[in-house]
């Protein structure tokens, strides 16, 4: 861990390395996360009124997330406009299953979107938050492609905006760091990943099945921050749940239906590079899989638990 001094110094440096790099009108993509707020509020403070904040519902956030991301930057007194996008992205990523295809076609929608509000704001220049493992798992040189991101190996070749990344040589552990140090109220939230839930939604993206996951994902966020208040377990460094496509058969009352299944997912790790899934009490997975069934009732017919540690599986199923 660095100290508060070191982490004021990476502040300072980044702050005075964005104001050499951005001499004009630059916009930004803030989902709410770590990562894209950290460099949103160091560019904000590198060049102030020069810096345009947006966030795009993709239609793909957590539940909830577009109004909590909203009140957060105005507690900060950032101003974020906020850009509803999803129907233009369930209609890009219709009848669309390979990930890395997803992935493509969420970064390059997300550059579209930016595109439309550069014709507004006159941007000619995009920061963005990637932190090095977006950039080390994303391949080059002799490195496999372990992931896309919309920040990095989703970009399309023609993009006409100038990248700015204040964040590129930092892991995850280090952004925590500067996040604490300039008191950003996400600075514990878990990760959450750039095309967000199309990763955890395999197969069909439909705007069902992706409401489908967001309750999931939510039931399985509130179960375990409770059971960490509790002392129960610690709570994960992640944890969600993703939907598959993999139907079964299941008994509400009399009628016998085919629901598809559930994936639990909770890991510990430092940066993401590397993480073992959390031992979650029993009783905590047998609460969230009641729930998750009654509120799925007809959709989720099972749920299971993933065991495997990265490597060799990742943290996203997709």
């Amino acid at each position: 861990m660095r100290g508060l001094m070191q982490t004021q110094m990476l502040v300072d440096e980044a702050v005075e390395a964005l104001q050499s790099q951005i001499s004009d009108t630059a916009i930004i993509a803030c989902s709410g996360g770590i990562d894209s707020t950290v460099a949103a509020i160091l560019a904000h403070r590198a060049v102030g009124s020069l810096l345009h904040c947006v966030y795009v519902d993709t239609g793909l956030m957590r539940k909830h997330e577009s109004d909590e991301v909203a009140e957060m930057f105005a507690d900060m007194g950032i101003e974020l406009k906020v850009v509803d996008a999803s129907e233009r992205f369930f209609n890009h990523l219709k009848g669309i299953t390979e990930p890395e295809a997803k992935r493509k076609v969420i970064g390059e929608q997300f550059i579209r979107v930016f595109e439309d509000e550069q014709a507004l704001c006159g941007a000619k220049f995009l920061v963005q938050g990637t932190i090095a493992p977006d950039w080390i798992e994303s391949g080059g040189g002799e490195r496999d492609v372990i992931k896309s991101h919309h920040n990095v190996g989703g970009l399309p070749d023609d993009v006409d905006l100038i990248i700015v990344e204040p964040l590129r040589e930092f892991y995850k552990d280090e952004v925590r760091e500067i996040a604490r140090k300039l008191e950003i109220p996400s600075s514990e939230r878990q990760p959450f990943p750039g095309p967000g839930l199309a990763v955890r939604v395999l197969g069909d993206l439909t705007p069902e099945r992706v409401e489908a996951c967001r309750e999931a994902c939510h039931i399985v966020e509130t179960h375990l921050q409770a059971a960490a208040a509790d002392g129960k377990c610690e709570l994960p460094w992640q944890y969600f749940a993703a939907l598959l496509p993999v139907r079964s058969v299941g008994v509400h009352g009399d009628v016998r239906v085919h629901g598809e299944t559930v994936v639990v997912r909770a890991v510990t790790s430092l940066d993401g590079m590397s993480a073992r899934y959390s031992e979650i009490p029993h009783d905590v997975l047998a609460g969230i899989s009641t729930e998750i069934t009654n509120s799925l009732k007809g959709q989720v017919n099972r749920v299971v638990y993933d065991i495997t540690h990265k490597p060799p599986g990742t943290i996203e199923w997709e």
